[in-house]
C-alpha cells in the first residue's frame, strides 16, 4: 500500500527500515494528536455542559430562595392575622362577659340607684376635670361622651383624659365597666345624694364585693366608690379588660 503512494524510483527507499520507522512514528504521532484533539474537544464540550448545568442549578436555587422568602412573608402575614384575630376574639369574649354580668345584676332598685349614683358622679367628675385642663376646648366638649369620642383623634384631649384617669387612680378598663353599667341601667335608675346613700346603706364596698362576680365590673364599681368617697381610687394590678374604644360603638344612651 505504501508503495502505491510513492514513485517507482523511491520504492527501495521506502522499503528501508529507517524510513518505515520514521513513517510509522509520524502516523502514530498524527493519530495521537488527533486523539488528543478529540479528547480535548470532548472535555471542552463536557466542561461547557457542566458550566451550563451549574448555571441552571444556580438559577433554580435562586428561584427556590425567592419562593422561600415569599413563603416566609406569607407565614408572617398569616401569623400576624392570626394574632390579631385571637386578640379580637379575646376582646369580644371579655366584652360579652362584661355585658352579661352588667345585665345579670340582682340588685334591688335602691341598691341599683346607689351604684348608679356613684357611677354618674364619677363620669361627671372626670368630664369636669378634663374641661379644667382644656378650657379652650370646653365648648366643643359639652358631654362626657363627646370627650370619649374626640380623644381618639385629638391628642390634646387624649393627653388630658389620660392625665385625669391617672390622677383619679382609674384606668381604661374601669371606664369600660362603668360605661357599660351606665348604658345598661342609666335610663331606669335614679341619682341619690351622698347623705341619702349613707342613710340607705352603710357600706357600698361590701355590697359590691358580695354581689358582683365579674372581676372587671367589680373593680370598676369599687374604684368608682373610692373616687367619690376618698377623692381617688386605690391602684390595683392591671388586668385585661375591654377598652372604651371597643365599647364606644355600642354607646346609644343619653349624654352625660
Amino acid at each position: 500500500m505504501l508503495k502505491l503512494l510513492l514513485p517507482v524510483a523511491e520504492w527501495k527507499t521506502a522499503e528501508s527500515p529507517q524510513f518505515s520507522y520514521l513513517l510509522g512514528f509520524c502516523f502514530a504521532s498524527l493519530y495521537f494528536l488527533l486523539f488528543c484533539l478529540k479528547k480535548m474537544n470532548t472535555e471542552t464540550t463536557t466542561l461547557v455542559s457542566l458550566t451550563e448545568a451549574m448555571k441552571r442549578v444556580d438559577q433554580k436555587l435562586q428561584a427556590l430562595e425567592a419562593q422561600f422568602k415569599e413563603l416566609d412573608i406569607t407565614k408572617d402575614n398569616l401569623t400576624q392575622k392570626f394574632e390579631n384575630h385571637s386578640k379580637t376574639l379575646t376582646s369580644q369574649a371579655a366584652q360579652d362577659e362584661l355585658w352579661t354580668a352588667v345585665l345579670a345584676l340582682k340588685f334591688t332598685s335602691m341598691e341599683l340607684n346607689i351604684l348608679y349614683s356613684y357611677v354618674i358622679e364619677v363620669l361627671i367628675c372626670l368630664h369636669t376635670r378634663v374641661l379644667e385642663k382644656l378650657p379652650d376646648l370646653a365648648r366643643g366638649l359639652p358631654t362626657f361622651t363627646s370627650v370619649l369620642r374626640r380623644k381618639a383623634k385629638n391628642q390634646h384631649i387624649r393627653v388630658a383624659w389620660e392625665a385625669v384617669l391617672e390622677e383619679s387612680g382609674l384606668r381604661e378598663g374601669d371606664m369600660a365597666a362603668l360605661c357599660a353599667f351606665f348604658i345598661a341601667h342609666g335610663s331606669e335608675a335614679e341619682h341619690y345624694a351622698a347623705t341619702a346613700r349613707r342613710t340607705y346603706i352603710g357600706d357600698a364596698t361590701f355590697m359590691i364585693t358580695s354581689m358582683v362576680k365579674n372581676q372587671a365590673l367589680r373593680e370598676g364599681l369599687l374604684r368608682a366608690v373610692q373616687v367619690i368617697d376618698k377623692g381617688k381610687a386605690d391602684r390595683m394590678p392591671e388586668a385585661r379588660t375591654s377598652s372604651l374604644k371597643e365599647l364606644l360603638p355600642s354607646v346609644r344612651s343619653e349624654p352625660v
